[in-house]
This record gives structure tokens, sequence and C-alpha cells, in this order.
């Protein structure tokens, strides 16, 4: 039996644990967000937070995920106002839509480890997250405003533990 917790919310799994936890997400727990894009890890369609750290779900096995705090698109938040897909909105990122959940998901990644990052910090954290209608130069854009956002956020509050080194922006996260 394989224990982990999606999006909060703790979770058991009797089946193959070879089995990737992309199909566990979507068939097995009717979590949709998280797309198949390749199915080898390259394309990032996939893309889940596991303990924080960004993973393609197409190949990471349930046992991978065991014991473990699993983050999809949908665990962002329940209405859509994380910073990012706020941001993502505001300036129309995507085309066709299909790898944007799991370039939201790098994104989310990268300004919770490098909360105010430069273009190639851009470059580099989203390297792995290809776009086949080439939003790359909106993609950063609005990492670029969510970083903003999430600053101006900041400044206007007094922190507390869960606003510290952008940790806002991986809710579920103990």
């Amino acid at each position: 039996m394989i224990k982990l917790k999606v999006n909060g919310n703790n979770q058991q799994f009797d089946g193959d644990p070879e089995m990737p936890l992309l199909w566990y997400l979507r068939d097995e727990i009717d979590l949709k967000g998280t797309k198949f894009g390749c199915g080898m890890g390259l394309c990032g369609a996939c893309t889940v937070h596991i303990n924080g750290q960004p993973m393609r779900s197409c190949s990471t096995p349930m046992s991978a995920a065991a014991n473990k705090a699993v983050t999809t698109i949908e665990g962002l938040s329940a209405d859509g106002t994380h910073p990012v897909q706020v941001v993502w909105q505001e300036l129309d990122v995507p085309q066709c839509g299909y790898c944007q959940a799991g370039q939201i998901m790098s994104a989310c990644a990268l300004l919770a480890k490098t909360p105010k990052p430069t273009d190639a910090q851009i470059d580099s954290a989203m390297n792995g997250n290809l776009c086949r209608c080439g939003t790359y130069l909106r993609i950063r854009a609005a990492i670029h405003k969510a970083a903003e956002m999430t600053a101006s956020n900041k400044a206007a509050k007094p922190a507390t533990k869960a606003s510290r080194v952008g940790a806002s922006l991986l809710p579920n996260k103990k």
C-alpha cells in the first residue's frame, strides 16, 4: 500500500508501484489538469510538485511518491487566484494551452526557490518545458510579473511564516 498526500488530501494506492504517477492522478483520482505529453519526461506537460520539487509525473513511478506530498495544478489554488495563474490569464500566455499546466508548475517551483529570477534563471528553470506554440516570451514575462506581484504582496503585509521565501507559491507544502 502506497500512502501519499495529493493537494493536501491523504490518498492510498494498492496497485502496481511502478505505475506512473500521472496515470494515478488522471485515472484513479480524476485530476485531469496534469497532461500527458511525451511519456518520457522530456516535454514537461506532466509536471507536478513532489515535496515542493518539480517532477515529471509520466516518468515518476508511484513508489517514488510514497509518503510524499504531491501538488498538481488543481492544488495551487481552488479558485485560480494563485499569482502565477492570475498573471498567466492577464498576459494571455496560453495559445493552445496544452502545456500550460506544466509550465505553471515549473514557474511556481522557480519562484519558490528564486523570488526575483533573471531572464537566464527563468530560461534555465523552464528549459525542460516545451511549448509547441512558442509562447516562451509570454511565459517569461508572466514569471517576471508574478515575481513582482508576489513581492508587492509581501511588502504590503507583514511577513508570516507562510509568506516567507515564496512559500505562498506552494500551498499544501508542509
